[in-house]
């Protein structure tokens, strides 16, 4: 066997090699990844710098050679054979693994009306640039999705000055995470700035020119972007024979069914104490999950506990979600400039989840108490919660106290 092996050079698989180092492991780490370049971040891919496409990078090269990981770019890994430990790969080689992590993360799903094939994806950095590497002034760009990835590049294309219609299957945007109260207010800021909104609407044809959609309208297009989900990237591991289940199925501590094989990030689906699997498409879960998954390589027997968290900016808002926001909130507390953050109460009155919406990152700081406070699994009033007057730093304090 030749150490640790990482496949998928993102946000999980780039953290896991350094974190195996950092819990002290001192063999040979081989970190592969498909694209080539040095690992970047994901999330600025849908918000350009005056227009210009950037490659945020996870590390530089010389950190990856202070950390004695060997880095393997523009290769891909081709089929697992468990009994042998051994990995092919699409250069014809292989390669041993003593331990092996998969960090494939996921793929745009596609779109499947006629002329599906015209429609552009965001995942990496050559999808972003082959959307705003175009002149964008006065072009009709139709987006099929009002979830975060949608809207965050309906901002953008609108500061480009792109004419930006989004369509969404749903009777609302960001149904699947988003509070409704916020998810409203998110829309009339995009309908303020000139977006518009088609709903309960999906697309029938894509075309050069235009667009038509299910009900028969015709709309002028010459772009369509699909934001429509991810899908785990399972090929290499039902290959191999390990359980998949809307992702590759990992314990606790992040290990497959599959021996010496552990798997994080987006391709990750942990399985749940009553048996169903959870499966989270979040950058501070990919970092959390590649964190102790590079702890895990390396002997360390701790299991993932970490509470869903995720952000977005689109245009002067800011967006912070953390924990279990299902169903009607317990609580709001007003933020200045017309901020707000909702809570929600589990069964014995503690802190479940909360979500913020205002300024800038005017809600960053009450959403971080809020984690916390969710972690003290305390019993809170919603009168607290809602009272300007009671900071959450002082319940919190009361909540550790008792």
């Amino acid at each position: 066997m030749t150490g640790l092996v990482i496949v998928g050079a993102g946000e999980c698989g780039t953290r896991a090699a350094f974190s195996a180092r950092d819990a002290g492991y001192s063999g040979p780490i081989t970190l592969i990844g498909q694209e080539t370049g040095l690992p970047y971040e994901r999330p600025p891919l849908s918000k350009p710098d005056a227009g210009a496409v950037k490659r945020h990078k996870i590390c530089a090269g010389a950190d990856l050679r202070a950390a004695n990981i060997t880095y393997r770019d523009g290769i891909s890994a081709t089929r697992i054979d468990v009994a042998a430990q051994s990995l092919a790969l699409s250069d014809g080689t292989a390669i041993g693994y003593a331990r092996l992590l998969l960090a494939t993360g996921g793929t745009p799903r596609r779109l499947r009306c006629a002329g599906a094939e015209q429609a552009l994806v965001l995942r990496s950095y050559d999808d972003a640039n082959a959307i705003f590497s175009q002149p964008l002034a006065n072009r009709h760009v139709v987006i099929v999705g009002a979830g975060l990835i949608g809207l965050e590049l309906a901002a953008s294309l609108r500061r480009l000055g792109a004419r930006v219609t989004v369509l969404e299957a749903g009777a609302r945007a960001l149904g699947r995470a988003v509070p409704e109260p916020l998810a409203s207010r998110l829309v009339a800021r995009h309908c303020a700035a000139g977006v518009s909104f088609r709903f309960n609407c999906t697309l029938d044809a894509i075309s050069k020119g235009q667009v038509q959609l299910n009900g028969g309208d015709v709309l002028p297009c010459d772009m369509v972007i699909a934001a429509i989900g991810v899908v785990p990237e399972t090929a290499l591991a039902q290959g191999a024979g390990l359980e998949c289940e809307n992702g590759i199925c990992v314990d606790g501590q992040l290990r497959c069914s599959g021996g010496a094989i552990f798997a994080a990030g987006d391709c990750a689906a942990l399985r749940q104490p009553d048996g169903s699997v959870h499966r989270f498409e979040t950058w501070r879960n990919a970092r959390d999950q590649g964190i102790l998954a590079g702890r895990a390589l390396a002997g360390d027997a701790a299991c993932f506990e970490a509470l869903p968290w995720f952000w977005s900016d689109q245009y002067d808002l800011g967006l912070q979600v953390v924990g279990n926001v299902a169903g009607a909130p317990a609580a709001s507390r007003k933020l200045v400039q017309d901020g707000e953050i909702l809570f929600w109460l589990g069964a014995d009155g503690a802190l479940i989840g909360a979500a913020g919406l205002g300024a800038g990152r005017s809600s960053a700081k009450d959403i971080a108490l809020a984690e916390r406070l969710i972690q003290a699994a305390m019993p809170v009033t919603p009168d607290a919660l809602s009272d300007v007057g009671q900071p959450l730093k002082a319940l919190l304090r009361r909540a550790t106290a008792a």
